[in-house]
């Protein structure tokens, strides 16, 4: 009896897998929405803030990957928790399937934009599947008596057929999700309409970065971080489906003249080049959720202008099409520091896990209370009349980029040859700039001061070498930097949360 219990219980496993399969397959052939994502973000907006931190911490930009595996694998364990007691009972079985189905289309139409009928075809679906597939399953499996258990496998016609029809499933569920996956990919961006986009010039272009711009050390991040490894944090759990014929930017709230505009209404609007780091507030010391790029966009200011803010408006919100909010002081967009509605990036629109067609750009100010993705309009609001996504959930609403430095090269516990070798990395201050980097190679030593790259602008980063000549042992490196304004970064160690995290970032390296 132990064997028919373990093949049932393989039976719900693949089962809910083909579901979960059939679910992806049916979205993306059917243009649906997809039951997964609207899982994912309903566990985004529900988990405590100390588990999503733990999830960035742990991850980084793989933390919506693991959310995708452990939807699929919590499903999976459910589906084979229900196999072992559905084959006397297939009420149960019916009644988990399809309880499973309500409640993801039930998540998936939390978004605005996703209909209740668009939800169910999908869920339903996916449970009539899993259903019979599940019962297909149980008719390839035969009651075994105490003689056939010692039967050898290999003459075991009954397992042999499991093995075979639970295979067949599973490849059917695989290639069902992988398909669907790529089709609801596609799809999105068919539909964005991003391949069909030529950004207009700017009227303020940047001259191409100096070469002195680049320190030329290998192992050392570029002065312009390329868009397919910029970072990506937000809590969107896929990219949202924006078509930019629809899409359109509203501005309002405590304003004189609120007003509407498209895609092409921005693109016609005077555009300039600014060069800016972005830093998510998630960023231990010495972590690489950081990178500078060359931003085309409207500035802020004459967005904002356009639309009279009225004296009492101390508030700009940006909200994004996924119904995620930021919310930062206005002073900060008439403070003189660049801030964009961006529609390009490094030379080309905007990709779309960067926020297409136009997302918020404010030099200085950590992104969960700046840089919306997806934007789809700004509301001026009072300070204390509304709190911003991440506000509720324990961070800080005021949130500057800290002073923060980094090494690239060597790695952390790198093993080293005796000799001089550069010790190389990156600063940065946004809105403030650096001054100067230091290191010291030992917790007591002296201090050396590096050269540093000639500055894109204060508002990015700078690259920093020095030379040290490393003699056999264990050595600690540390850097620290001083900003624009003579401020040196502090040394206390704190966490992220709330308002980014501090210290000096430091390394162990081995030398021979």
């Amino acid at each position: 009896m132990r064997t028919t219990t373990r093949r049932d219980a393989v039976s719900g496993a693949v089962s809910a897998a083909l579901a979960l399969g059939v679910s992806e397959l049916a979205a993306g052939l059917l243009g649906l929405p997809s039951l997964i994502e609207g899982l994912g973000n309903w566990v985004i907006d529900v988990v405590p803030a100390p588990v999503k931190d733990w999830a960035i911490e742990t991850f980084g930009t793989n933390d919506k990957l693991v959310l995708l595996i452990g939807i699929a694998v919590v499903t999976i364990l459910l589906g084979a928790l229900v196999g072992g007691i559905a084959r006397s009972r297939f009420w149960i079985g019916a009644a988990v399937f399809i309880g499973l189905g309500v409640f993801a289309a039930l998540a998936a139409v939390r978004d605005p934009r996703v209909a209740l009928g668009m939800a169910v075809i999908p869920a339903g679906l996916a449970s009539i599947t899993g259903l019979a597939a599940l019962q297909w399953l149980y008719g390839r499996t035969t009651e075994a008596g105490p003689a056939e258990e010692v039967i050898a496998d290999s003459h075991d016609e009954s397992r042999r057929r499991f093995v075979l029809g639970a295979g067949a499933v599973l490849g059917v569920a695989v290639i069902s999700a992988g398909l669907g996956r790529g089709l609801l990919d596609r799809a999105k961006r068919t539909v964005a309409g991003r391949a069909d986009v030529t950004l207009p010039g700017a009227s303020q272009p940047l001259p191409a970065p100096p070469a002195a711009t680049e320190l030329g050390v290998g192992g050392l991040s570029p002065v312009l971080t390329p868009n397919e490894t910029f970072y990506r944090i937000d809590t969107a759990f896929s990219v949202p489906r924006v078509d930019i014929q629809e899409w359109t930017l509203t501005v309002e709230g405590r304003v004189e003249r609120p007003y509407t505009i498209d895609y092409f209404d921005l693109l016609d609007m005077p555009m300039v080049e600014r060069d800016v780091t972005l830093s998510c507030v998630s960023n231990e010391v010495g972590g690489d959720l950081v990178g500078n790029a060359r931003w085309l966009g409207v500035p802020l200011v004459e967005i904002l202008d356009r639309a009279g803010p009225r004296d009492d408006a101390e508030q700009l919100v940006g909200h994004s099409v996924d119904q995620f909010t930021v919310g930062f002081p206005v002073e900060a967009v008439y403070d003189g520091r660049d801030a964009l509605v961006a529609v390009g990036m490094n030379g080309e629109p905007l990709p779309l896990e960067h926020g297409f067609p136009a997302r918020l750009v404010v030099a200085g100010l950590y992104g969960y209370v700046s840089a919306t993705k997806w934007l789809s309009s700004i509301e001026l609001t009072g300070w204390d009349e509304f709190d911003a996504y991440w506000i509720p959930r324990g961070w800080a609403k005021e949130a500057p980029i800290k002073t923060q430095s980094r090494i690239d090269t060597p790695r952390h516990r790198a093993r080293l040859e005796s000799g001089l070798h550069q010790v190389a990395g990156v600063a940065w201050a946004p809105s403030r700039g650096i001054s100067k980097v230091e290191v010291r190679p030992g917790t007591d030593g002296d201090w050396i001061e590096a050269d540093l790259s000639e500055p894109l602008s204060d508002n990015c980063w700078r690259q920093w070498v020095v030379g040290w000549e490393a003699t056999p042992g264990t050595h600690q490196l540390q850097v620290r930097a001083t900003d624009g304004e003579g401020n040196l970064q502090t040394d206390e160690l704190r966490p992220p949360a709330p308002d980014g995290a501090t210290g000096w970032h430091t390394i162990e390296v081995e030398v021979a």
